[in-house]
Protein backbone atom coordinates (compact mmCIF):
# COMPACT_ATOMS: atom_id res chain seq x y z
CA UNK A 1 0.00 0.00 0.00
CA UNK A 2 1.17 2.99 -1.18
CA UNK A 3 2.02 6.24 1.76
CA UNK A 4 -0.69 8.73 1.68
CA UNK A 5 1.44 11.39 1.21
CA UNK A 6 4.93 11.72 -0.82
CA UNK A 7 8.26 13.42 0.57
CA UNK A 8 7.30 16.37 -1.11
CA UNK A 9 3.51 16.99 0.66
CA UNK A 10 4.54 19.33 3.83
CA UNK A 11 1.83 17.06 5.89
CA UNK A 12 4.29 14.14 5.55
CA UNK A 13 6.96 16.29 7.40
CA UNK A 14 7.90 15.35 10.87
CA UNK A 15 6.22 17.44 13.81
CA UNK A 16 8.16 19.21 16.00
CA UNK A 17 8.77 17.42 19.23
CA UNK A 18 7.73 19.12 22.32
CA UNK A 19 10.04 20.27 24.99
CA UNK A 20 11.58 17.54 27.55
CA UNK A 21 13.67 20.47 29.02
CA UNK A 22 11.94 21.28 32.76
CA UNK A 23 10.54 24.82 33.02
CA UNK A 24 12.02 26.49 35.73
CA UNK A 25 10.48 27.40 38.51
CA UNK A 26 12.69 30.80 39.16
CA UNK A 27 11.08 33.73 37.82
CA UNK A 28 12.72 37.31 37.06
CA UNK A 29 12.49 39.31 39.91
CA UNK A 30 13.09 42.60 37.45
CA UNK A 31 15.18 44.37 39.93
CA UNK A 32 15.99 46.29 37.27
CA UNK A 33 12.26 47.79 36.63
CA UNK A 34 11.49 51.37 36.48
CA UNK A 35 8.71 52.64 38.30
CA UNK A 36 6.14 55.14 35.97
CA UNK A 37 2.61 55.85 35.93
CA UNK A 38 0.47 54.79 33.21
CA UNK A 39 -1.29 58.29 31.15
CA UNK A 40 -3.34 57.26 28.45
CA UNK A 41 -4.00 53.51 26.43
CA UNK A 42 -4.55 53.27 22.88
CA UNK A 43 -4.97 49.73 21.25
CA UNK A 44 -2.78 48.41 23.10
CA UNK A 45 0.01 50.39 23.78
CA UNK A 46 0.65 52.24 26.79
CA UNK A 47 1.60 55.51 27.48
CA UNK A 48 4.13 55.86 30.70
CA UNK A 49 5.53 58.67 32.55
CA UNK A 50 8.81 57.87 34.32
CA UNK A 51 9.52 59.81 38.16
CA UNK A 52 11.38 62.15 35.57
CA UNK A 53 8.80 63.07 32.91
CA UNK A 54 10.54 60.80 30.10
CA UNK A 55 7.44 59.34 28.68
CA UNK A 56 7.72 55.62 27.47
CA UNK A 57 5.59 53.63 25.21
CA UNK A 58 4.85 50.29 26.20
CA UNK A 59 3.01 47.05 25.97
CA UNK A 60 2.03 44.39 28.29
CA UNK A 61 3.98 41.40 29.30
CA UNK A 62 2.73 37.94 28.66
CA UNK A 63 2.61 37.35 32.56
CA UNK A 64 0.00 39.81 33.43
CA UNK A 65 -2.22 37.50 31.17
CA UNK A 66 -5.88 38.90 31.35
CA UNK A 67 -5.34 41.36 34.05
CA UNK A 68 -6.30 45.16 32.88
CA UNK A 69 -3.80 47.97 32.84
CA UNK A 70 -5.57 51.44 32.56
CA UNK A 71 -5.13 54.83 32.86
CA UNK A 72 -3.66 55.38 36.33
CA UNK A 73 -2.09 52.79 37.27
CA UNK A 74 1.39 53.00 38.70
CA UNK A 75 3.68 49.99 37.07
CA UNK A 76 6.96 48.91 36.78
CA UNK A 77 8.28 48.79 33.11
CA UNK A 78 11.65 47.05 31.61
CA UNK A 79 13.44 47.43 28.57
CA UNK A 80 13.65 50.74 26.36
CA UNK A 81 13.45 52.93 28.86
CA UNK A 82 14.75 55.99 27.01
CA UNK A 83 11.37 57.48 25.15
CA UNK A 84 13.32 57.30 22.07
CA UNK A 85 10.95 57.25 18.82
CA UNK A 86 10.02 53.97 17.94
CA UNK A 87 10.99 52.63 21.27
CA UNK A 88 8.85 50.34 22.96
CA UNK A 89 9.35 48.80 26.83
CA UNK A 90 7.41 46.12 28.70
CA UNK A 91 5.23 46.65 32.43
CA UNK A 92 5.83 43.77 34.03
CA UNK A 93 4.50 44.45 37.58
CA UNK A 94 1.11 46.63 38.13
CA UNK A 95 1.32 48.18 41.98
CA UNK A 96 -1.99 47.39 43.97
CA UNK A 97 -4.52 49.95 43.34
CA UNK A 98 -5.89 52.77 45.75
CA UNK A 99 -8.79 53.61 44.06
CA UNK A 100 -10.87 52.24 41.16
CA UNK A 101 -13.31 53.95 39.17
CA UNK A 102 -15.71 51.66 37.78
CA UNK A 103 -19.13 51.24 35.40
CA UNK A 104 -20.62 48.43 33.65
CA UNK A 105 -21.99 48.97 29.62
CA UNK A 106 -25.37 48.76 31.52
CA UNK A 107 -27.40 47.74 35.30
CA UNK A 108 -27.42 44.46 33.74
CA UNK A 109 -23.93 43.58 32.86
CA UNK A 110 -22.15 41.92 35.74
CA UNK A 111 -18.34 42.83 33.81
CA UNK A 112 -17.18 45.96 35.35
CA UNK A 113 -14.82 48.12 33.22
CA UNK A 114 -12.42 50.06 35.46
CA UNK A 115 -12.16 53.38 33.78
CA UNK A 116 -9.68 55.12 35.68
CA UNK A 117 -6.98 54.11 38.77
CA UNK A 118 -5.69 55.60 41.90
CA UNK A 119 -8.00 59.25 41.51
CA UNK A 120 -9.41 60.63 44.74
CA UNK A 121 -11.45 62.94 43.00
CA UNK A 122 -14.34 62.77 40.58
CA UNK A 123 -15.47 65.96 38.87
CA UNK A 124 -18.60 65.98 37.43
CA UNK A 125 -18.63 68.36 34.71
CA UNK A 126 -22.05 69.53 33.96
CA UNK A 127 -23.50 72.35 31.43
CA UNK A 128 -26.52 74.39 33.33
CA UNK A 129 -27.53 74.87 29.11
CA UNK A 130 -26.54 74.25 25.48
CA UNK A 131 -27.07 71.09 26.55
CA UNK A 132 -29.34 71.03 29.09
CA UNK A 133 -28.06 69.39 32.51
CA UNK A 134 -29.05 65.38 33.48
CA UNK A 135 -29.61 64.96 36.82
CA UNK A 136 -30.02 61.41 36.62
CA UNK A 137 -26.26 61.12 35.05
CA UNK A 138 -24.93 63.27 37.64
CA UNK A 139 -26.22 61.18 40.21
CA UNK A 140 -25.03 57.78 38.57
CA UNK A 141 -21.81 59.67 38.03
CA UNK A 142 -22.12 60.03 42.33
CA UNK A 143 -23.01 56.62 42.90
CA UNK A 144 -19.99 55.84 41.03
CA UNK A 145 -17.36 57.92 43.00
CA UNK A 146 -18.90 57.11 46.51
CA UNK A 147 -18.34 53.71 45.53
CA UNK A 148 -14.98 54.19 44.89
CA UNK A 149 -14.31 55.98 47.70
CA UNK A 150 -13.51 59.32 45.84
CA UNK A 151 -14.51 62.57 46.61
CA UNK A 152 -16.90 63.91 44.11
CA UNK A 153 -16.96 67.67 42.87
CA UNK A 154 -19.58 69.16 40.85
CA UNK A 155 -18.03 71.44 38.21
CA UNK A 156 -20.79 73.60 36.85
CA UNK A 157 -20.02 75.06 33.27
CA UNK A 158 -22.07 77.65 31.08
CA UNK A 159 -23.25 79.79 34.40
CA UNK A 160 -23.52 82.90 31.23
CA UNK A 161 -26.88 80.90 29.92
CA UNK A 162 -28.84 79.93 33.12
CA UNK A 163 -28.27 80.14 36.84
CA UNK A 164 -26.90 77.49 38.68
CA UNK A 165 -28.82 77.70 41.54
CA UNK A 166 -31.88 75.37 40.38
CA UNK A 167 -29.60 72.33 39.91
CA UNK A 168 -27.21 72.99 42.90
CA UNK A 169 -30.26 72.87 45.52
CA UNK A 170 -30.73 69.20 44.46
CA UNK A 171 -27.46 68.37 45.79
CA UNK A 172 -27.15 70.26 48.40
CA UNK A 173 -28.80 68.10 51.49
CA UNK A 174 -25.82 65.62 50.39
CA UNK A 175 -23.41 68.22 50.94
CA UNK A 176 -21.50 67.87 47.02
CA UNK A 177 -19.17 70.80 47.13
CA UNK A 178 -19.63 72.57 43.71
CA UNK A 179 -17.82 75.23 41.78
CA UNK A 180 -19.02 76.99 38.89
CA UNK A 181 -17.84 78.61 35.00
CA UNK A 182 -18.81 80.02 32.06
CA UNK A 183 -16.88 80.46 29.17
CA UNK A 184 -13.96 82.27 28.53
CA UNK A 185 -13.69 83.05 32.71
CA UNK A 186 -11.06 82.72 34.45
CA UNK A 187 -10.44 79.29 35.84
CA UNK A 188 -8.92 79.51 38.77
CA UNK A 189 -11.99 78.78 41.13
CA UNK A 190 -12.12 75.31 39.34
CA UNK A 191 -7.84 75.04 39.57
CA UNK A 192 -7.71 75.40 43.40
CA UNK A 193 -10.04 72.63 43.98
CA UNK A 194 -7.58 70.44 41.77
CA UNK A 195 -4.04 71.32 43.45
CA UNK A 196 -2.80 68.68 45.26
CA UNK A 197 -5.07 66.43 43.99
CA UNK A 198 -5.92 63.29 41.02
CA UNK A 199 -9.35 64.23 39.49
CA UNK A 200 -10.93 62.53 37.00
CA UNK A 201 -13.18 64.83 34.57
CA UNK A 202 -16.31 63.15 33.98
CA UNK A 203 -19.64 64.08 31.63
CA UNK A 204 -21.81 63.64 28.88
CA UNK A 205 -20.58 65.12 25.39
CA UNK A 206 -20.58 68.51 24.68
CA UNK A 207 -20.86 70.32 28.11
CA UNK A 208 -17.11 71.83 27.77
CA UNK A 209 -15.04 69.54 29.59
CA UNK A 210 -12.33 69.65 26.67
CA UNK A 211 -12.46 73.48 26.64
CA UNK A 212 -11.84 73.57 30.86
CA UNK A 213 -9.15 70.85 30.17
CA UNK A 214 -7.37 73.56 27.69
CA UNK A 215 -7.92 75.95 30.24
CA UNK A 216 -6.35 74.43 32.88
CA UNK A 217 -3.49 73.27 31.08
CA UNK A 218 -2.65 75.65 27.90
CA UNK A 219 -0.51 72.53 25.61
CA UNK A 220 -3.00 70.08 26.32
CA UNK A 221 -4.76 70.62 23.19
CA UNK A 222 -7.74 68.39 23.48
CA UNK A 223 -10.31 68.52 20.58
CA UNK A 224 -13.25 70.11 21.05
CA UNK A 225 -17.01 69.68 19.49
CA UNK A 226 -20.69 71.81 19.41
CA UNK A 227 -23.95 70.94 20.24
CA UNK A 228 -26.34 69.49 17.83
CA UNK A 229 -29.11 71.83 17.53
CA UNK A 230 -31.55 69.37 16.83
CA UNK A 231 -30.91 66.43 19.08
CA UNK A 232 -29.66 68.77 22.30
CA UNK A 233 -26.40 66.77 22.64
CA UNK A 234 -22.42 66.92 21.79
CA UNK A 235 -20.55 65.03 19.53
CA UNK A 236 -17.46 62.74 20.89
CA UNK A 237 -14.44 64.81 21.08
CA UNK A 238 -12.40 62.89 22.77
CA UNK A 239 -11.76 59.13 22.56
CA UNK A 240 -9.53 58.10 24.86
CA UNK A 241 -8.85 58.46 28.77
CA UNK A 242 -5.81 60.93 28.94
CA UNK A 243 -3.78 62.63 32.35
CA UNK A 244 -2.21 65.31 32.19
CA UNK A 245 -0.04 67.47 34.76
CA UNK A 246 -1.84 70.43 36.38
CA UNK A 247 1.03 73.12 35.97
CA UNK A 248 2.47 75.46 38.39
CA UNK A 249 4.58 77.49 39.28
CA UNK A 250 8.69 77.09 38.04
CA UNK A 251 7.44 73.85 36.45
CA UNK A 252 6.02 71.92 39.21
CA UNK A 253 3.54 69.69 39.38
CA UNK A 254 0.76 70.70 41.34
CA UNK A 255 -1.90 68.01 40.66
CA UNK A 256 -2.90 65.78 37.78
CA UNK A 257 -6.35 65.57 35.73
CA UNK A 258 -7.53 62.82 33.71
CA UNK A 259 -9.91 63.59 30.90
CA UNK A 260 -12.68 60.78 29.94
CA UNK A 261 -14.63 60.84 26.75
CA UNK A 262 -17.93 61.73 27.14
CA UNK A 263 -20.33 59.60 28.57
CA UNK A 264 -24.30 58.74 27.62
CA UNK A 265 -24.61 55.96 30.06
CA UNK A 266 -22.78 55.18 33.52
CA UNK A 267 -24.45 51.18 34.38
CA UNK A 268 -23.89 50.84 38.05
CA UNK A 269 -24.95 46.90 38.67
CA UNK A 270 -21.48 46.73 40.28
CA UNK A 271 -23.04 48.91 43.34
CA UNK A 272 -23.81 47.29 46.76
CA UNK A 273 -26.27 49.64 48.64
CA UNK A 274 -24.95 48.64 51.89
CA UNK A 275 -21.69 49.91 50.53
CA UNK A 276 -23.11 53.30 49.29
CA UNK A 277 -24.38 54.22 52.34
CA UNK A 278 -21.04 53.89 54.17
CA UNK A 279 -19.92 56.96 52.46
CA UNK A 280 -22.66 58.57 54.37
CA UNK A 281 -21.81 58.01 58.22
CA UNK A 282 -24.71 59.71 60.02
CA UNK A 283 -27.26 57.60 57.17
CA UNK A 284 -25.35 54.35 58.11
CA UNK A 285 -25.84 54.77 61.84
CA UNK A 286 -29.42 54.69 61.12
CA UNK A 287 -29.35 51.76 59.13
CA UNK A 288 -27.78 49.60 62.36
CA UNK A 289 -31.35 47.84 63.19
CA UNK A 290 -32.70 47.44 59.33
CA UNK A 291 -33.74 44.39 58.52
CA UNK A 292 -31.64 41.84 57.02
CA UNK A 293 -31.91 42.31 52.94
CA UNK A 294 -32.75 46.39 53.29
CA UNK A 295 -32.07 48.31 50.25
CA UNK A 296 -32.68 51.78 52.60
CA UNK A 297 -35.01 52.48 49.37
CA UNK A 298 -38.39 54.35 48.74
CA UNK A 299 -41.10 52.56 50.49
CA UNK A 300 -38.60 49.79 52.13
CA UNK A 301 -40.66 48.70 55.41
CA UNK A 302 -38.92 49.25 58.70
CA UNK A 303 -35.86 51.19 57.30
CA UNK A 304 -34.02 52.70 60.15
CA UNK A 305 -33.66 55.91 57.56
CA UNK A 306 -37.60 56.76 58.29
CA UNK A 307 -36.52 57.73 61.66
CA UNK A 308 -34.68 60.55 60.05
CA UNK A 309 -35.83 63.86 61.63
CA UNK A 310 -35.44 67.60 60.39
CA UNK A 311 -32.90 68.48 57.79
CA UNK A 312 -31.18 64.82 57.89
CA UNK A 313 -35.08 63.88 55.98
CA UNK A 314 -33.95 66.19 52.86
CA UNK A 315 -30.32 63.71 53.29
CA UNK A 316 -32.57 60.96 53.09
CA UNK A 317 -34.72 61.91 50.81
CA UNK A 318 -31.64 62.61 47.77
CA UNK A 319 -29.79 59.43 48.79
CA UNK A 320 -33.12 57.36 48.30
CA UNK A 321 -32.51 59.57 45.01
CA UNK A 322 -29.69 58.01 43.82
CA UNK A 323 -30.36 54.59 44.79
CA UNK A 324 -33.22 55.04 42.38
CA UNK A 325 -31.01 55.99 39.86
CA UNK A 326 -29.43 52.14 39.61
CA UNK A 327 -32.61 51.39 38.48
CA UNK A 328 -32.80 50.79 34.62
CA UNK A 329 -36.23 51.08 34.33
CA UNK A 330 -35.51 54.84 35.40
CA UNK A 331 -35.66 57.60 32.60
CA UNK A 332 -32.59 60.05 32.12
Amino acid sequence: MSPRYDEHDPESYERPRRRTRPRTKERPTYDDAVPAVVTTVDRGRLTCLLEDGTPVIAMKARPLGRKGVVVGDRVRIVGDVTGAPGSLARIVTVDERVTVLRRTADDTDPVERVLVSNADQLVIVAALADPEPRPRLIDRALVAAYDAGMDPLLCLTKSDLADPDTLVSIYRPLGVPYVVTQRGADVSAVRERLVGRTSVLVGHSGVGKSTLVNALVPDAMRSTGVVNAVTGRGRHTSTNALMLPLPGADGIVDGWIVDTPGIRSFGLAHVDPDHLIEAFGDLHELTRDCPRGCTHGFGEPECGLDEAVGDQRDRVESFRRLLAARDPREGD
